[in-house]
């Protein structure tokens, strides 16, 4: 088998300091490169990681205006990330997600093998204004226009191609690591007593239904309190501390990319309430899966084709207080908890994830190396 050069765009950078495509990038990387292959990441000049190399990956930095300029600055980072690419002459880049990158999609390198890993329909986030949302849309387009290859980390995601696209694509979900005894021991006693609260990690976004899940937690009767995870500067989240100030249950803990911690926390809630409603295969979702928590989500396709009856769903904030007042913590729960830790086992461990990536990769590139040699 041949060693690749590999090259991931489209993210902010490794090691993770913001979501899930700088999750699964840490992970396929250094995979790949125990593996044999030489893989470069592409990472903002602004990320905290300075150095060249990360766990054996190339790292490299490129600059990125989006702090001084907002939005337009991905723009400007993804073409000058490209620009290098072309310079580059890898054999295969793969793009994660495409909302900023597929405007730029005729500049794509020419000689490499084109991957992009499609992302969890963008334009349905309610974050987006109507003409925003049009641009992805169109963005969405491009990227099936001028890849050649393309993942889905959802099959809600693949089957949505299939039928928009008439596109093949291959179903690779994110990943996660089942809790180690080291990672349960993390929270003393003193900073979290075991069952003893409810917890959400999530980024301040309304369409992850964090009003939805606190306003019923808010109306119940629980003596428990609740642990909000997640960065609450912007202006939802700053909404949503002024929102339930006057709740003292509600703690909001800010962001927090200790992964032993988080999983910890996870492992230890009473119930760990996931309310992404778009996108595919949500990390956050696997983590806490992984970490043994028992699961409320928000009922949508996405959770229910990774978490199937394995867990409790909500709809609206009457479900959540419901839900909140009368979950137990008895065999039929504990059942739940195994079925979830057993499909992180079979279906959603790295090792498999990355040996998934590495075989579609391969396969790829040696299609279009040989519909190239027929075609000379």
């Amino acid at each position: 088998m041949k060693n690749l050069r590999i090259a991931i765009l489209g993210t902010r950078g490794i090691p993770n300091h913001y979501g899930g495509f700088e999750h699964i990038s840490e992970y396929v990387s250094a995979g790949l490169v125990k593996k044999g292959h030489s893989v470069t990441v592409y990472n903002s000049h602004n990320h905290p990681y300075t150095a060249d190399t990360w766990n054996g990956v190339k790292i490299q930095h490129c600059y990125d205006p989006e702090y001084l300029v907002g939005t337009t600055g991905q723009f400007i980072y993804d073409f000058n990330c490209l620009m290098d690419a072309r310079r580059q002459k890898f054999d295969v880049v793969l793009l994660m997600g495409y909302t900023s990158c597929s405007i730029w999609g005729r500049l794509y390198p020419k000689n490499s093998t084109i991957i992009t890993n499609m992302d969890g329909l963008e334009w349905k986030r309610s974050k987006y204004s109507k003409r925003v949302q049009q641009f992805l849309k169109y963005a969405e387009k491009l990227a099936v226009k001028y890849s050649q290859y393309y993942i889905s980390d959802s099959r809600v995601i693949k089957d949505y191609l299939k039928d928009k696209y008439r596109i093949h694509s291959q179903y690779i979900p994110y990943g996660a690591d089942v809790i180690t005894e080291l990672e349960r021991e993390q929270i003393d006693t003193s900073t979290a007593l075991k069952e003893d609260y409810f917890l959400l990690m999530a980024r301040m976004e309304p369409e992850n239904n964090i009003e939805t899940i606190l306003e019923g937690f808010n109306n119940s009767n629980s003596n428990r309190s609740f642990k909000v995870l997640g960065d609450t500067g912007n202006r939802f989240g700053k909404f949503i501390r002024h929102r339930f100030k006057n709740d003292e249950r509600i703690e909001f803990k800010g962001s927090i990319f200790d992964t032993a911690k988080v999983r910890a926390l996870q492992n230890n809630s009473y119930l760990y309430f996931h309310g992404h409603s778009v996108g595919g295969t949500n990390p956050s979702l696997l983590e806490a899966m992984a970490s043994e928590a028992l699961i409320a989500a928000h009922n949508n396709p996405f959770n229910k084709s990774v978490l199937h009856s394995d867990a409790f769903y909500f709809s609206d904030s009457e479900e959540v207080r419901y839900l909140v007042e009368t979950v137990q913590r008895k065999e039929n729960e504990q059942i739940m908890v195994q079925n979830n830790l057993h499909k992180i086992e079979f279906q959603f461990n790295w090792e498999k994830i990355i040996d998934e990536y590495e075989a579609f990769i391969m396969e790829c590139y040696e299609g279009l190396n040989h519909e190239r040699i027929i075609a000379y």
